[in-house]
């Protein structure tokens, strides 16, 4: 068989798996949109039949790792995966597994304490200054009449800038998997109630306040008292 030895006791799909692996190596040893190879390249290089190469790229470019083009000038691409590619399979993953917003919530929870109060200590000026704009919206909504979507977005928008203030990414690759599960979770309805996204508004604005302040105590009793809130509210939906 061209370009690949047959090995006694080792699968197609063991071969299969391995050439996925040394794949996903040259993609990650290059820099993104680098080319590393056409098909009769890999071929040869990783000397693997062309069914197996097939398979294999499949499988790496599922996880993003590289992309195929065909025609003039194609070949094997290094690609990387985004943060909405990461963020979808372990949403899907939680919710195949049974797992409900109240699950996910007990874990983003305490996440969200933590990113709080590491988000007190950020001297970043320019991150400092987003969220005193951020305070400063929220601050001028208040007694308004807003949409369940505004304040959703208000939240996410909040949380996010937690997350880069906390300077740890784990925090926000965790705080921003709990928001897509809830935002898939189409049973249930965020915000509905007027005095719900008020309190929101209240509360985020003291957060805020509290960031600002370099208090970290404070800054995670606040923080508490907002995921307790989202507790309550689950609670009464279920």
């Amino acid at each position: 068989m061209p370009y690949e030895t047959v090995e006694s006791g080792v699968s197609p799909r063991s071969r299969v798996s391995e050439t996925a692996r040394r794949l996903a190596d040259l993609s990650l040893a290059a820099n993104e949109g680098d080319h590393l190879g056409a098909e009769v390249d890999l071929l040869e290089r990783l000397s693997v039949s062309r069914p197996t190469l097939r398979q294999a790229a499949k499988i790496v470019e599922s996880d993003r790792l590289i992309s195929v083009r065909k025609g003039q000038g194609g070949g094997f691409f290094a690609t990387r995966p985004s943060a909405a590619d990461v963020i979808r399979a372990p949403a899907r993953y939680l919710r195949l597994n049974g797992a409900t917003l109240m699950d996910v919530h007990v874990v983003t929870r305490l996440i969200a304490t933590e990113a709080a109060a590491l988000a007190a200590a950020c001297q970043d000026a320019d991150l400092r200054e987003s969220l005193r704009v951020h305070r400063e919206a929220v601050a001028a909504t208040m007694g308004a009449d807003d949409s369940p979507e505004a304040t959703i977005l208000q939240e996410t928008r909040l949380a996010r800038l937690l997350s880069d203030m906390s300077g740890n990414p784990a925090i926000g690759l965790f705080m921003e998997i709990g928001y897509t599960f809830g935002r898939e979770e189409q049973s249930i309805r965020f915000y509905q109630q007027a005095e719900d996204r008020e309190r929101s508004r209240g509360l985020q604005v003291q957060l805020c306040d509290a960031i600002l302040a370099g208090d970290p105590e404070i800054a995670r009793l606040l923080m508490a008292r907002r995921t307790a809130m989202i507790v309550e509210w689950l609670a009464k939906k279920s």
